[in-house]
């Protein structure tokens, strides 16, 4: 087992090998994009303090309520109210409408639950920097179509021969393998149409760079890129960290990355905040993985509501294979001080559900 040093594992902004996994949007085809002319967004005092967590108890809930002199931030209301938001949008979105076998399968995956994570981060982080959720929802819906997609494929008897997701049988179980891959391939290419049709109040400059934005961390730099790397080191001795953070980098953490920058972009954010918010998401996309990493290794098929233990079969590497259990515990909880971190400097108020989102997904259990 490698002996690891968190210090430097951890902080994958300091090294320049790393800073370019996923290059920064700087370039002459999208100059400078400056807020909506509206107040400033930081204005946080003393006074001004919330309380976050992702899962308190009554007892915790009282301490904090008694420590701060308020209630704490209410996040599972949050994730409820909001989540329903994008579960309205998602079913308006696509349509049973011929062909019926293409949108069954569409519908089939898309509306199949899940936590909304990168939807619900698309839109706290659009109201972060002073903008609506109706602004972001197009983009957040076109997020989770994409992650759908990748879910789909990702099921296929090629890629990770996958019978359970979600806790319902995989969409090539139910509609074949042909029909599946066709409704990945629809639900990807929707996604980039809802956001140009369905997309109000929102100049077109910033239209497209969130296309742009979207189309780079699925394409060859992103999603794929990471899928491509994850699969050739299948039962190869030798992988690393470092190649190890470059596939979760890639493969999970670019679309969570997405859907901050989308929201960011979409609620009149500033070249500054754009970039503080990607480095918070680039943070947690990581964490993400890793607790993914713990929990295939900790929990049942029951319990994560897809098939436990797949990794250890198919012999990929792994933070767990790599540094052990608590070594990878000890990663997340860097990983989220280090996301934390990236929000100095926002309103506090406003940046709540962006603290909470960080805390479960360091904390969730499935």
């Amino acid at each position: 087992m490698n002996c690891v040093n968190l210090s430097t594992t951890c902080s994958i902004f300091n090294h320049a090998s790393r800073s370019n996994l996923l290059h920064p949007l700087k370039g002459p085809t999208f100059p400078p994009i400056s807020p909506r002319p509206t107040k400033p967004i930081s204005h946080s005092s003393p006074k001004f303090r919330f309380s976050v967590s992702a899962i308190l108890t009554k007892e915790e809930e009282a301490i904090a309520k008694n420590k701060e002199g308020r209630p704490p931030f209410n996040f599972k209301e949050y994730m409820l109210q909001k989540a329903n938001s994008v579960n309205g949008a998602l079913d308006s979105s696509v349509l049973l409408r011929p062909p019926l076998k293409i949108h069954e399968a569409m519908r089939y995956s898309l509306l199949a639950g899940g936590k909304r994570v990168r939807p619900v981060l698309c839109i706290a982080a659009c109201e972060l920097v002073g903008g609506q959720e109706s602004m972001a929802m197009p983009s957040a819906c076109a997020v989770e179509m994409i992650h759908t997609m990748s879910l789909i494929h990702d099921d296929l008897p090629c890629m990770d021969n996958d019978d359970l997701r979600r806790g319902k049988p995989t969409n090539h179980k139910v509609f074949g393998e042909d029909v599946a891959v066709l409704a990945g391939d629809a639900l990807l290419a929707y996604a980039f149409e809802h956001i140009a049709v369905e997309t109000k109040g929102v100049s077109s400059t910033r239209i497209v760079r969130a296309i742009f934005e979207l189309a780079r961390s699925i394409g060859a730099e992103g999603l794929v890129a990471g899928q491509v790397v994850d699969i050739s080191s299948e039962g190869i001795a030798g992988v690393g960290l470092e190649q190890l953070e470059f596939i979760h980098i890639h493969k999970t953490a670019a679309l969570l990355e997405a859907s901050v920058v989308l929201g960011a972009i979409m609620g009149g954010g500033s070249n500054e905040e754009v970039e503080k918010l990607r480095s918070f998401a680039r943070c947690i996309g990581l964490l993400f993985q890793v607790v993914d990493d713990i929990l295939d290794v900790t929990k049942s098929s029951k319990e994560l509501g897809k098939t436990a233990g797949k990794d250890l079969v198919a012999d990929k590497v792994t933070y767990p294979k790599l540094m052990g259990i608590e070594e990878s515990r000890e990663l997340a909880k860097k990983l989220n001080k280090d996301a934390r971190e990236q929000l100095s400097g926002f309103d506090i108020a406003k940046a709540a559900p962006l603290i909470a989102l960080a805390d479960y997904i360091a904390n969730r259990q499935n």
